[in-house]
């Protein structure tokens, strides 16, 4: 696909940015940004389950290697860490910036600075790493870094608990949705993350990420332009339930979502100390990931499409 400009730069010239910030900003009043519902009022300081006020809190932000391919590219992917979460996984391998909350309140005009210096440094996105708590002051900085020069694909990536209002107002700003299924079983996310509705909010909201930008399209370098991305994290003890998500996306979704299986779990935080997930993934645990997702008929699998090849 040859890339074309943002959708969010036509959004910013008819004025649909600053109504939609000027929305999600009066939704922190009496917060409703997300499925826990705190009902704070943030825009006077007020915090609830993610601990974060009228302000984002940012860890860091830099080009980053790691990421999916079709994200990295040359410059890597323009990462914005968002301090807290509203999750607060027992097992977090950045419990620092969520658990602890570390990182630095910025207001909007940092906030831009911080994207439109990604994109001049060479990084083909930028990617909104862990946004749900703070889209209304994302919306707030984003005009402010059009009007400087942004013009990259903008990534949002999730936990995917994610209130379906809250994703119907990144319509149209939005280009790459990345949001994570962890768990499918209730129970599971009980004990993970305190959110026993997670995976009916988890399914909604991939079902309407992909409404909005179909599935993932890659340009003529193979860097992503538009579209979405799953990740799962493969866990000890099949706790998370694999082969039923990976039915789900094929099934609700599209066979042709782009999904990468993550493997580098490893106990850290409240982890360490939980006999069900103290320890790593076995080598059999993850090849039988990757089956489960062939058998749901996923062919778009990050790094490990040779799975699907016929044998000769």
């Amino acid at each position: 696909m040859k890339r074309t400009a943002a959708p969010y730069l036509e959004l910013h010239r008819s004025g649909g940015l600053r109504r939609k910030s000027e929305e999600a900003l009066a939704l922190l009043e009496n917060c409703s940004l997300c499925p826990r519902k705190c009902g704070v009022n943030r825009l006077r300081v007020e915090e609830g389950f993610c601990r974060t006020g009228r302000y984002a809190k940012v860890a860091s932000h830099s080009p980053h290697f790691g990421e999916e391919s079709p994200l990295v590219g040359r410059g890597g992917s323009g990462t914005i860490f968002f301090s807290s979460c509203n999750l607060l996984c027992s097992f977090c391998q950045n419990y620092d910036i969520s658990h602890l909350n570390i990182g630095t309140v910025t207001r909007p005009d940092d906030l831009s600075d911080m994207m439109v210096q990604l994109e001049r440094s060479g990084c083909g996105n930028i990617n909104f790493v862990t946004p749900s708590h703070v889209v209304p002051q994302i919306l707030e900085a984003l005009p402010r870094a059009i009007d400087k020069g942004l013009s990259v694909p903008l990534v949002y990536n999730t936990g995917s608990y994610d209130s379906i209002g809250t994703i119907r107002l990144m319509e149209g700003v939005i280009d790459i949705y990345m949001p994570d299924f962890k768990f499918w079983e209730s129970l599971s996310c009980s004990s993970f993350m305190g959110a026993a509705d997670y995976p009916e909010v988890a399914k909604e909201a991939l079902k309407e990420m992909h409404r909005q930008t179909g599935d993932l399209m890659l340009d003529e370098e193979g860097m992503a332009v538009r579209g979405l991305l799953v990740r799962h994290l493969v866990m000890p003890g099949h706790v998370t339930g694999t082969g039923d998500i990976m039915n789900f996306i094929s099934r609700e979704i599209s066979r042709d979502t782009y999904v990468n299986l993550m493997d580098q779990y490893r106990p850290c935080y409240r982890a360490l100390t939980d006999p069900l997930i103290a320890r790593r993934i076995t080598r059999t645990e993850y090849e039988e990931a990757l089956i489960s997702a062939k058998q749901a008929g996923i062919h778009r699998l990050d790094g490990h499409n040779d799975i699907f090849k016929t044998p000769q």
